[in-house]
């Protein structure tokens, strides 16, 4: 084995993609549920990505950003006024995106005269595995090892207006969150919790920045999922779905926020290439003009409701959430064996926080690939097959 192993033992080799379908090497076919762990909305080989990548390759595949690039700009305009925001920086993934977003509020921080910035995350959180990522991230288990980690950083309990509040020091400038927790068990807070945090914010002069990385472009049934509560961030951070399988992030910002990042503050090579947004821009006009925004929240509803209604009176089953096509089924015990079960069963899933099935299909499925879906799964629990 040449590759080194932060994978763990994979037993399965995927080809080829077509829609919400992806088969193996020796022919077996699987409905992805997960999307690439919620990249591909769009399924795979989507005609308007393909062309994108080939029109743009044949092209021009980079140059630096020492220039302008025509599918950057195009890009950048589309986010820009879809979230509400006032600009934009493009990075390659997600986590990029997450570290533009925290040397924003550093430097924001600093110019405020704070010599020792803090930002404010939460427990359970995921924000990407570069050492300020890391540092912001709220799962102990992953840092072990990679000490001695970024200072700067005050983890509270998720969904927890008033341990922000006790938490707060004359350091803290920015509250970093995720508007529903992936990695953390697909945790949806209380409808009051992002309003909230925007007072919060707004009252101490402090930035608020969401990682929309897995909840964004479509997968909540609304292009960010904090457009579902009314509220506007000052910093929004995107990537996955972006690309819809070509690595792309971005960091967007608006008011003060936007203005923080002056020439030489920030940069990358690869960043914002015009590959990389001519395929964003694509993707950003098929979620539009396919409404699959709307097509997201009905079948998430759906789900959600078909689950419940199966599973109602199932032991171990302590809860089911969700919002859009982003699903979780929190069972009363570990499960990691029910990812394999349910290879063998044609479904693609994962299992995360241990005990929650994450459902993270593309935006695409048909009514009957979400139904097969959710009976796939229920079956899988209903068998107890999980142990």
């Amino acid at each position: 084995m040449t590759l080194m192993n932060t994978y763990g033992n994979r037993t399965t080799t995927l080809v080829r993609g077509e829609g919400p379908y992806v088969w193996d090497s020796e022919g077996k076919r699987y409905l992805d549920a997960l999307s690439g762990i919620a990249v591909c909305g769009l399924g795979h080989n989507h005609p308007a990505v393909t062309k994108a990548i080939n029109e743009q390759a044949s092209k021009l595949l980079h140059v630096s950003n020492l220039y302008n690039i025509e599918p950057q700009i195009a890009a950048g305009k589309a986010l820009v006024e879809i979230s509400g925001m006032d600009n934009i920086f493009f990075s390659n993934s997600g986590a990029e995106a997450n570290e533009a977003a925290l040397k924003l509020a550093r430097k924001y921080g600093q110019e405020k005269g704070i010599a020792t910035p803090e930002v404010i995350t939460a427990e359970n959180s995921f924000h990407g595995r570069t050492m300020a990522t890391l540092s912001a991230t709220g799962n102990k288990k992953i840092k072990v090892g990679f000490a001695p980690l970024v200072s700067g950083f005050i983890h509270v309990p998720y969904d927890d207006i008033e341990a922000i509040k006790a938490a707060a020091t004359p350091n803290t400038v920015a509250v970093m969150v995720e508007p529903i927790q992936g990695e953390g068990g697909v945790r949806v807070p209380a409808p009051s919790y992002l309003q909230n945090l925007r007072k919060l914010c707004d009252e101490h002069g402090w930035l608020l920045m969401l990682d929309e990385i897995q909840t964004g472009n479509g997968r909540t049934g609304k292009y960010f999922a904090y457009q579902h509560f009314g509220i506007l961030p000052d910093v929004v951070t995107t990537a996955k779905g972006l690309g819809n399988g070509v690595p792309v992030g971005a960091c967007l910002a608006r008011g003060q926020a936007a203005a923080i990042f002056q020439p030489g503050n920030h940069g990358s090579t690869f960043g914002g290439n015009p590959l990389a947004c001519n395929t964003a821009l694509a993707v950003v006009r098929t979620i539009t003009e396919e409404q699959l925004l709307i097509r997201a929240a009905y079948l998430g509803d759906r789900m959600l409701q078909n689950f419940r209604t199966a599973l109602a009176d199932v032991p171990g089953v302590v809860d089911i959430r969700g919002c859009g096509l982003m699903m979780g089924i929190q069972l009363d015990q570990d499960c990691p064996k029910l990812v394999e079960l349910a290879k063998e069963a044609g479904l693609l899933i994962n299992v995360t926080a241990g005990n929650t099935i994450r459902l993270l299909p593309p935006l695409i499925i048909s009514d009957e690939q979400a139904d097969e879906i959710v009976r796939i799964v229920v079956d899988l629990i209903k068998s107890r097959r999980a142990e």
